[in-house]
Parts: C-alpha cells; structure tokens; sequence
C-alpha cells in the first residue's frame, strides 16, 4: 500500500515538474480541522500541506476553530466555500454538525477531500471525492486485539476528545476486542492536563483490577503515562496510544508504552493536495479511498519513525 501511495505521489510530482512552471494555475486550497489551538498533532498535517504546496506550487490555507468548537468549525467551512477556492479539504469531526456547509460547498461545484475523522459511507454521503484516513473502529480493535493476546482483560480509554464520534469508535472497537461492553471504562478526560492527570489517577485507585490502559492522542497519552508513573506502574500495565510524538517514542523504547498506533497523519494532509491538484489541472483522480493506517509502532521500529515524530510521522 505505502509503494502504491508513494508512487502515485512521485508521479504527480514528477509530472508536474515536467510540464515547468508555466503549467501552474496557483491553485487555492483550504485544509480546515476540528483541532483546537492546543493540539500540536496537528502540527504534522501543517508541515505535510506545506511540503505539497511548495512542491505543486499552490497555496494551501489551514484553518481550524481556536476552541475546537464544532459549531465554529461548521462557519469556518461556510467561510470557506464562500471563497470559492479550488478544493477543500476537510475532517468529518461530526457528521450532523457539518453535513450542511460540508454539502453546500460540494453543490456549489467545490471538489472535496474529507480526511481524518468520519468514515468512507459519511464522505460519501457528503459528495465528497474520495476520504484520506483511518477506520476508527478497526484501528481500537486492532489496539485490542494487542493487548487481549497479552492477557488484558479489563482497561480504561481516556478520551480527550470526546465529542468527536471518531474518538468514541476508537474506545468502543477496543473494547469489543476483549470482548467487553464499552461503559464508564471510558474517561472524559478533557484536555487540560492536569485534569486528565487526576482523573486517571483517580481511576487506578478506584479500579484496581485495571490491566490496559488506551489512550486517544497525546494530548491523553503525556498526562496518562505520569499518573502511571506516579502510581508505579510503568512498564507494569499494558499501555497503547493513538499517535506519537518525541515522548511517546522515549516511553515505547524504555517500554512503559507498548505500542502507538500511526494513522500516519502525514499523508493525510499530504496526499489531498496532490491529488486536488492534478484533479483541478488535468481532470485526473485516484479510484476509491485511501486507508492512512492503521500501522502500529512498537520497540521492534521505533527508530525507523523516531526521528520524524511531529513533523512527517
């Protein structure tokens, strides 16, 4: 699958640079997520829409509610189609809150590429091109099936994020792996870390007989992985996350986590630029959708990806 992406990526560009700089339309594109000011995962999905910018010599817009308030979001892709740009690129953080301007834009004859939150059936429902991301679902129950052949049997899910559906279907696909119900083993952390800090730890007090431990992001992972500490039980507790950054890396190398699940966020905001681009230049566009991950990094490859955590892994 990586070849195939790579190759397709490789062509556009190539081709591209083929045809000069007189081919270039200086397309505008606008990339707009659920994310709030304060999630630096983002920070990946912003290098790769610069990287593609640079390289098809377009200009891409970033734009997300400073809160991560969904309402907000929905104006932001109200704004945006307003414009009239190129192609827009978009989370489906939440199907009923965004269907309307989703499918505004996409009746005004503004292409669109939904990535990272929200499933194949919703994009398609949207009319949107194609979706660039990971099943939700499949990627916890994949996190599940890990930690049931390690023999959890019970385990908490902080959700820093849970108004958004995906982040729900991450918890639920985890718990249907151990053959469990999804109930209050899910935390609503919230993102402040101190919060999420004390709510863990006041779940490991009260739930002694918690053997796994699923976090979202991060943002749940960095506050998660001290309250662990703190409870001495690094390295003792089966621990994954979603995502990476240079602290997870540090904990999956000295295994107080197990494994971190990379939906590969590069791609997702590299990808539907290249692809809007030619699909805006030469009427060309990939078939079907585009599974980013789920791709799991454990002790055995975390230096092949260390080194790009944050800005391309």
């Amino acid at each position: 699958m990586k070849k195939t992406l790579t190759a397709i990526a490789a062509a556009a560009i190539a081709f591209a640079g083929f045809t000069g700089t007189a081919s270039a339309e200086d397309e505008k594109f606008v990339l707009i997520s659920h994310a709030p000011d304060s999630d630096s995962w983002w920070n990946t999905i912003k290098n790769a829409i610069k990287v593609a910018g640079d390289q098809m010599e377009v200009t891409v817009d970033y734009r997300n509610p400073p809160t991560g308030d969904l309402a907000d979001m929905a104006r932001i892709v109200e704004q945006a189609a307003a414009t009239n740009p190129d192609g827009i690129i978009v989370t489906i953080a939440d199907f009923n809150v965004l269907k309307g301007p989703i499918m505004d834009a996409v009746d005004r004859g503004i292409p669109v590429i939904t990535i990272n939150s929200g499933t194949v059936e919703q994009s398609a429902e949207l009319g949107a091109l194609m979706h660039v991301g990971q099943p939700e679902y499949d990627a916890g129950f994949g996190a599940g099936k890990r930690a049931a052949a390690a023999g959890a049997k019970s385990f908490v899910c902080v959700n820093h994020y849970i108004t958004n559906p995906a982040s729900v279907e991450r918890c639920r696909g985890f718990a249907d792996a151990l053959g469990v119900e999804l109930g209050s083993q899910m935390i609503d952390s919230g993102m402040d870390p101190s919060e999420v800090k004390n709510k863990v730890a006041a779940y490991l007090n009260t739930n002694k007989d918690v053997d796994a431990i699923l976090t979202l992001g991060p943002n749940s992972a960095h506050p998660t992985l001290a309250a662990v500490r703190d409870a001495g039980l690094a390295g003792q507790i089966m621990f994954g996350t979603f995502d990476l950054s240079s602290e997870i890396a540090e904990a999956i190398k000295k295994g107080e986590i197990n494994f971190a699940i990379d939906q590969q966020p590069y791609l997702q905001g590299y990808l539907p630029v290249v692809i809007l681009t030619n699909y805006a230049r030469y009427g060309v566009l990939p078939s079907g959708n585009i599974n980013s991950g789920p791709g799991f990094i454990t002790k055995d490859n975390i230096a092949l990806v260390e080194k790009y955590a944050g800005e391309f892994r």
